[in-house]
């Protein structure tokens, strides 16, 4: 995995993580911490259950510092320039595209199995943003009955990329077709409003 996804998905889902703090009153502090904590939670949580010591950006504390200069450089724009109202959702949706695949293609180097590393690539994609959203008094997105698909965005990724793996020569193309899928599936819900069925007990 090329190390320049991992930095674009840190940096995306920095700027999601602050553009959330708008309208909870934080200050440069708290918006921080969302970015930092969209961006380093769901790569922690997948190196954890995989068993990584250190976790991915204690290793390589580069990934905690673009997050972090990505954090501050979005809370002082957005200070200044009137961000669109779809800013957070569309950098969330390439947050899941990147770290979806990410997720999925490490766990499968730590030799999981197919079904482990498509959920640890769910894990990988959405931990951030439920981290995001508890740590600002939300519910997360990935649970909300109103929110379009999401995590099974991750799912129809992830089975693509793995699918690609067994059927076709090794390839780098992979892991992109992956992304895009994840990607095209989440701005498509969003655009035309694809949902799951909510749940109703009788």
């Amino acid at each position: 995995m090329p190390a320049w996804t991992e930095f674009a998905a840190c940096a995306v889902c920095a700027i999601s993580g602050v553009l959330a703090a708008n309208g909870k009153h934080m200050d440069l502090f708290g918006a921080i911490m969302l970015g930092l904590a969209t961006a380093l939670g769901g790569g922690t949580l997948r190196d954890l259950c995989l068993g990584v010591r250190p976790v991915f950006w204690v290793q390589a504390p580069d990934y905690f510092l673009i997050s972090l200069v990505t954090a501050v450089a979005t809370f002082f724009l957005a200070r200044h320039f009137r961000i669109p109202g779809r800013a957070l959702s569309v950098a969330d949706a390439f947050g899941l595209a990147l770290f979806g695949i990410i997720g999925t293609e490490k766990a499968l180097l730590f030799d999981a199995p197919d079904s482990v590393a498509i959920l640890l690539g769910i894990f990988t994609g959405v931990a951030g943003g439920m981290l995001r959203d508890v740590l600002r008094g939300e519910m997360p997105v990935v649970f909300r009955p109103d929110v379009e698909i999401y995590a099974t965005a991750v799912f129809g990724g992830a089975l693509v990329f793995i699918l690609l793996r067994h059927w076709l020569p090794p390839s780098p193309a992979h892991r992109y077709l992956g992304m895009a899928v994840i990607l095209i599936l989440r701005l498509s819900a969003m655009r035309w409003r694809i949902r799951l069925p909510v749940f109703q007990g009788k």
